[in-house]
């Protein structure tokens, strides 16, 4: 059986156009996507850039409202950033008016380095993810893995510290990531104590939510997921280079809980479908410039159109060629072979697919497109 299709949405911001119009096609999306037959409607978080999904609490709610079957999720909160009571009264909150629709993704981001990494599991003697070599660029069995990306390539990151000094209180230090997760689950199950006196999250205490980790390497992320057995997703999308290692080590260190029996991951890939390949090029052909705006340190621009972006140079090429690469555009028989290989050679329960193009409407025809050539909407009617 075909493994059900979900979508992360930044709220994208078009060259031209508004926040409050990246918000209107966010729920836009979001009720075609129910339609079609997507499994569920995940909101990323992103501060001081140019997409409008920078309050991903608050938009969840909204999501929420405005549609009635689809999951609605987080994918993920930047946990960093955040107590883990703010997190869980909001999501009690929504989860109050719309219950056990709600899937609550925590990421790492703003914390603290732990003792793990992409280096650790290379000290374990992982096995390699190649099965051919095509320059620096391997191939395993149809999935692109380039290599991982090296992030001294960028050089000024006084914006990014900027950003994470702005996002904490003066003085404030994030726990560990381990033990904030920790404090979210017991905050949902009605066993947070802070010195011996108990608190309850009011609303959230009981909240029908799922819990989810996101990681992109073989590192804290993975390792947490597994050993409390947890649902894992792993953002190919972000770093096609290390997720695969990710999916193996969440893997390796999965216990069986109460909440699942076996492992059960998600992958994201970053998607661009039209009715021809040659379209589908031109409607991503400006999705380099924006990774690249993010990895130069300036931060996620605007997405420019097409039709009027100059090519990037030789040198901004290289800066974002293992996104390029592993970026999945095409027509429907295209995009659907690489995500089948991407499924085989994961074993992903499910996909997570982004798309960001400069014309929503080509948005909102990608998603359909590949909804229609998935056989989501068969698959519901059945």
């Amino acid at each position: 059986m075909t493994v059900p299709l979900s979508i992360l949405d930044l709220s994208p911001i078009s060259e031209g156009s508004t926040a409050a119009q990246a918000l209107r096609n966010t729920v836009d999306l979001a009720q075609h996507a129910e339609q079609w037959g997507y499994h569920r409607y995940w909101l990323a978080e992103h501060h001081f850039v140019s997409v409008a999904s920078s309050a991903s609490l608050t938009l969840l709610g909204l999501v929420a409202a405005a549609t009635a079957r689809i999951r609605v999720g987080t994918g993920a909160v930047q946990v960093g950033h955040h107590t883990s009571a703010s997190i869980v009264e909001a999501f009690g909150t929504v989860d109050a008016l719309h219950p056990g629709r709600l899937d609550l993704g925590l990421g790492r981001s703003g914390h603290r380095r732990g003792q793990f990494g992409a280096e650790k599991s290379a000290a374990k003697g992982g096995r390699p993810v190649v099965d051919a070599v095509t320059g620096r660029t391997r191939i395993r069995d149809g999935v692109v893995v380039p290599p991982p990306f090296d992030p001294r390539g960028i050089t000024d990151r006084s914006r990014f510290v900027a950003g994470l000094e702005a996002l904490q209180q003066p003085g404030a230090t994030a726990p560990d990531f381990p033990d904030q997760v920790d404090e979210v689950r017991a905050l949902l199950d009605g066993t947070f104590t802070v010195d011996d006196i108990a608190l309850r999250a009011v609303p959230g205490e009981g909240a029908q939510v799922q819990l989810w980790l996101f990681g992109s390497t073989a590192g804290e992320s993975a390792e947490v997921a597994g050993r409390l057995g947890l649902p894992f997703a792993a953002a190919y999308h972000v770093a096609p280079g290390t997720a695969l290692d990710a999916v193996e080590a969440y893997r390796a260190a999965f216990r069986p809980s109460a909440a699942l029996a076996e492992p059960h991951v998600i992958v994201s890939a970053d998607v661009v479908v039209a009715a021809d390949d040659a379209t589908a090029r031109h409607h991503a052909s400006t999705y380099g410039h924006w990774v690249h705006s993010i990895r130069s340190g300036s931060g996620a621009s605007e997405y420019l159109d097409p039709d009027t972006a100059a090519p990037l140079t030789a040198d901004q090429l290289r800066l974002v060629e293992d996104r390029l690469a592993a970026q999945i555009v095409g027509s429907p028989d295209t995009v659907t072979e690489r995500l089948e290989a991407l499924v085989r050679v994961t074993g992903a329960a499910e996909l997570l697919v982004t798309t960001i193009t400069h014309d929503h409407a080509d948005r909102l025809e990608s998603h359909r497109l590949l909804a229609d050539a998935w056989g989501l909407r068969a698959a519901r009617a059945a």
